[in-house]
């Protein structure tokens, strides 16, 4: 008989596989620049060492902690995710890094609000789906419009930084969630039209935003400057052909393709190990957001239900945008690899958001 385990064995083996093979290929992407800037190669790898190890304390109490109340302390955790995203946009407070100023510093770490947003509102928007389910399958106003003015506050705050790529995501998530939560289509068309306008009217009033529209549909067409970044990637993942090159092995990483250890860490996947290396993240990603399906089909009540799925998108969406936009067929967005990329924040909350899918899990046991 197989044995009856309390919680989902799968996602803390899937999520440290990609933590492992973050770490290793953050150290192989960003040694030579980490050596010529910091006069050490071990720089980025060994802070997201020091994030992993935290995260994993994080993941380890997401676990531990009833994932209720995290649905009756939301209001609390919105009012603070608003004002550290205020916070951000004040002068002197805010970091700015390449003209966003999306960081709180933190001693000798800093921390972008912008991904605890994105946990937030998933908690947020599962509540208020799991409560108000009933109103939005009515398509009562008010149940639509009270969740859009509180995720359209966080998105606002997230554009003005300006962070595009999280705000997608974002806004991306709540939108499936009031979906699943029962909203009529006579909302969803009109949302739906609304947040395409505001998308590309901050593409618009940006030149920046528009010159990688343009490279997206073209980016050979100005190879050196606003396709840069694309064709770089697409050469790594030429070099690596199936098998690719060999860890460490990378030529395009050697200041060539920008942002190797965040941004395009797919591209250097794919230059070292090669399409299977490459098909081995996917794929795991794939079981990965399985076991979440798995876990929010069989979450006993509305809430687990709405966020374990929510939950689920939030690390799925952001790694397929990744991907997508690392092979050329999305628009460049600056999103990192879930717990692959090198960063802090988005490490530690989606290690929460696994402990949390634990938790949900362990709410009822059965034949994982």
């Amino acid at each position: 008989m197989r044995k009856t385990i309390p919680f989902d064995p799968w996602l803390p083996v899937l999520t440290l596989a990609l933590v492992g093979t973050g770490v290793a290929m953050i150290y192989s992407a960003s040694a030579p620049r980490a050596l010529s800037a910091y006069g050490n190669s071990w720089h980025f790898a060994a802070r997201q060492v020091a994030w992993a190890g935290a995260g994993l304390l994080v993941l380890a109490a997401g676990a531990r902690i009833d994932y209720t109340r995290w649905g009756r302390s939301v209001g609390l955790l919105v009012i603070l995710t608003c004002l550290l995203l205020g916070a951000v946009l004040v002068p002197g407070v805010g970091v700015v890094v390449n003209g966003a100023r999306r960081w709180l510093p933190l001693g000798p770490f800093s921390l972008q609000p912008s991904e605890l947003a994105k946990f937030v509102a998933v908690v947020y928007m599962a509540g208020y789906a799991a409560r108000h389910g009933g109103e939005l399958r009515a398509g009562r106003p008010a149940a639509v419009i009270r969740p859009t003015l509180v995720v359209g506050l966080m998105l606002g705050l997230i554009v003005v930084e300006p962070d595009l790529g999280n705000a997608v995501a974002l806004g991306a998530v709540a939108g499936v969630l009031l979906f699943v939560g029962g909203i009529g289509w006579r909302y969803i068309v009109p949302l739906g039209g609304l947040a395409g306008a505001g998308l590309a009217l901050a593409i618009y009033l940006e030149p920046y935003r528009l010159d990688r529209v343009r490279s997206f549909l073209n980016p050979w067409a100005d190879a050196s400057n606003t396709g840069f970044q694309v064709v770089q990637s697409f050469l790594a993942f030429g070099s690596g052909g199936v098998t690719g090159l060999g860890l460490g092995e990378g030529r395009q990483k050697l200041f060539f393709l920008p942002e190797p250890h965040t941004d395009f860490i797919y591209a250097v996947i794919g230059e070292e190990l090669g399409l299977l290396g490459a098909a081995l993240v996917l794929i795991l990603f794939a079981v990965f957001a399985w076991r979440g399906f798995k876990i929010s089909r069989h979450a006993g009540e509305p809430f687990g239900r709405y966020l374990a799925l929510g939950l689920t998108l939030m690390v799925v969406i952001q790694a397929l945008v990744n991907m997508g936009v690392a092979v050329g067929v999305l628009p460049n967005k600056g999103l990192p690899m879930p717990f692959v990329s090198y960063g802090g924040s988005s490490l530690l909350i989606n290690l929460l958001a696994v402990g949390v899918l634990v938790n949900i899990s362990k709410a009822r046991p059965g034949r994982w």
